[in-house]
């Protein structure tokens, strides 16, 4: 064999090596964390989703998990390559991925995001030192607004919700803590502020019946992540997309279901509040 013939051999196996490492990448596969109810998560991504492929020029992929810790596990062992997490399950990717996690955008509303507390109206629960002796529903055990904020807030309030409460539950997702005070399953529910604004808007609950009796402060909380091996020149391009979605053909309506005025870069410095908390709690393994 010739040093010609081995030459062109050798450019050969590199491109097609580099046809199959494009064609690996041909699809963007994308999860969630399960904090509303599959079929929604599913509704609210769908724009989205197609609007990505446009921006990205490949296939956009959803792909639902069970739960929490699923979602951060996809991610972690790059089983997908986009991740949408509150801010404590991007802590728990960071953390298990030894900081191999990177968070790229965030909405503008999840600068200062904020948990609340609900009760049924006719509960007499009008604080949060109120809620001794009842019983109250969490969303996920992982959930940023849904558990660790409320959690710590009513520590802040030297209220101990293992010792405290009569009964802790933990209903799995934010439209489920509202169902299971609205059916007075529980005496109080805590959850994400967004979720509980879009219910009251459309009128799946009643405001007079069900009430917020204590919000939390602001805090850090969900975002797009990926994973560090993902190419830097992917990742600029899926952070471009988000941050264009304001100004693009229909991006007003996806940033609607998405609760979002705008999407804004996002750093991991961010989260050394939630970090910060969830150890306080005795949350983070």
């Amino acid at each position: 064999m010739t040093k010609t013939t081995v030459a062109v051999a050798v450019v050969a196996v590199v491109l097609s090596g580099v046809a199959l490492s494009v064609q690996a990448q041909a699809v963007l596969r994308v999860t969630a964390i399960p904090d509303e109810s599959p079929t929604e998560l599913a509704r609210k991504f769908e724009p989205l989703g197609k609007y990505l492929e446009t921006k990205l020029g490949m296939k956009v992929e959803w792909t639902p998990v069970t739960d929490y810790a699923a979602a951060v596990e996809t991610l972690v062992n790059k089983k997908v390559d986009l991740a949408w997490f509150g801010g404590f399950t991007f802590v728990q990717a960071s953390v298990r991925s030894g900081g191999h996690v990177i968070p790229l955008v965030q909405r503008a509303e999840d600068e200062k995001f904020r948990s609340v507390f609900i009760t049924d109206a006719a509960s007499g629960i009008t604080k949060l030192d109120d809620l001794k002796g009842h019983t109250l529903s969490f969303g996920s055990v992982s959930s940023t607004s849904g558990h660790l904020m409320p959690r710590s807030a009513l520590l802040a309030a030297k209220v101990n919700p293992d010792t405290d409460l009569k009964r802790v539950s933990y209903s799995g997702a934010h439209d489920a803590t509202i169902a299971a005070v609205a059916s007075g399953k529980v005496d109080a529910g805590a959850l994400n502020i967004s979720v509980w604004e879009k219910f009251v808007a459309e009128k799946k609950v009643d405001p007079a019946v069900v009430k917020v009796f204590y919000t939390t402060p602001g805090y850090y909380d969900y975002n797009w992540s990926v994973h560090a091996d993902m190419p830097a020149a992917l990742r600029e391009k899926i952070a471009a997309a988000f941050l264009a979605l304001e100004s693009a053909p229909g991006g007003k309506d996806i940033l609607a279901l998405q609760r979002a005025s705008r999407f804004i870069p996002t750093k991991a410095e961010n989260y050394n509040g939630i970090k910060g908390a969830a150890e306080q709690a005795g949350l983070l393994k």
